[in-house]
């Protein structure tokens, strides 16, 4: 998944201003207790971000954004 389509992803899940609160301020265990600005910026691929975001919101990420 290309960056740009991770955060594509993310705002339609959460809305623009909520998805950048939830990328910088919240901590994802499935993330080793990292955020996702976080994880990303220490290189993990965005595939398995985006994995650990739909594990930690599977109510607000629709099924076909999965």
């Amino acid at each position: 998944m290309r960056l740009t389509d991770f955060w594509a992803r993310l705002e339609e899940a959460f809305g623009p201003a909520y998805a950048a609160s939830i990328a910088s301020d919240q901590v994802l265990s499935q993330l080793g207790g990292r955020t996702i600005e976080q994880a990303l910026a220490a290189g993990e691929e965005t595939h398995v971000v985006w994995r650990a975001v739909v594990a930690a919101y599977p109510e607000r990420v629709p099924a076909r954004l999965r």
